[in-house]
């Protein structure tokens, strides 16, 4: 549904955005993770036609950005990061007023405005003022404002930025009531969101696109090794590391934040060999240190974005 090719942009000397290919079929939930700065937004922006690119193409269907691009914003609906409302207009008359905007017949807007507000929850809430609403009502409205002409493409820049865990949960249960109809692509810094939410991840770091798949997917094809996390009793770090980082298969030492005065936590990063585990154990049985916890650490989400964005 939507082909990204040899997507740039730059501002000035800046390169913010630098070659994306990217293919998002029809009915995906797609979320675009990175650091800030990475160029998240500057993409959002240009699949929107709010941006044009300095090169590169976007294919929507049949439509070009370059040929059609009224056309092509016709099929999504945009809301950025800070819903653009009129706070000072009822919720009912605000969303009379985008309807009768985007040139629904009186019969329709009533219709649409009936189904946005079952999705989105509005129903307590019409016949407030929009300036009285918490950020979590707001963002719902500004959802509704996007879904107005019902399109068939649905852009949120960090819809859930500024949150309380309450209020995330309820936009994340918003998008996916309407990711069983439309294609949605949402930009987030909350990875557990993303991870809850989306059927793929796309992760971008200095505008490059530097993984992109299912969870899943993204936990099993970077790196080859494992982490393990070890708790030990009467232990000093400078003997954990000697100890340990000689291990053949052994990467990595890291120091976690300490239980209590008496108890060290690290985290070894290894080659993923059993022998190695082994040979740890073995190290380990060899001093006076007390071995409270050996497990293996599953990859998350958060593991796998630090592994992929962090600095050289």
């Amino acid at each position: 549904m939507i082909h990204v090719d040899k997507l740039t942009k730059y501002y000035d000397e800046l390169c913010a955005v630098d070659q994306i290919d990217l293919t998002i079929e029809k009915g995906e939930i797609i979320g675009l993770l990175g650091p800030n700065g990475a160029g998240k937004t500057t993409t959002l922006r240009m699949l929107t036609g709010y941006f044009l690119p300095t090169s590169g193409s976007i294919r929507i269907k049949d439509y070009s950005t370059e040929q059609h691009a009224t056309q092509i914003k016709q099929l999504i609906g945009y809301l950025p990061e800070s819903a653009p409302l009129y706070h000072g207009m009822l919720v009912y008359d605000y969303l009379q007023y985008v309807a009768k905007i985007r040139g629904l017949s009186e019969k329709d807007r009533r219709n649409r405005i009936r189904r946005l507000v079952d999705i989105c929850g509005l129903n307590h809430i019409m016949h407030r003022s929009i300036g009285e609403l918490s950020k979590g009502l707001k963002q719902r409205v500004g959802v509704a404002h996007a879904m107005m002409s019902d399109p068939e493409i649905l852009v949120l820049d960090e819809p859930t930025s500024g949150l309380d865990p309450n209020q995330i949960v309820e936009i994340r249960d918003i998008i996916r009531e309407i990711g069983k109809e439309k294609t949605v692509i949402l930009s987030t810094h909350i990875l557990s969101e993303a991870e809850a939410t989306c059927d793929r991840i796309v992760i971008i770091n200095k505008g490059k696109i530097v993984a992109d798949g299912p969870t899943e997917m993204l936990k099993q094809s970077v790196g080859s090794g494992e982490t393990l996390h070890i708790c030990l009793k009467n232990a000093a770090f400078d003997q954990v590391v000697s100890k340990l980082k000689g291990i053949d298969g052994v990467l990595s030492v890291e120091k976690n934040d300490s239980v209590n005065d008496n108890q060290l936590s690290v985290n070894l990063s290894c080659s993923g060999d059993e022998s190695v585990r082994e040979a740890i154990y073995s190290a380990i049985k060899q001093t006076e240190w007390v071995l409270l916890e050996f497990r293996p650490e599953s990859k998350s989400l958060e593991n796998i974005f630090r592994e992929l964005t962090k600095e050289n």
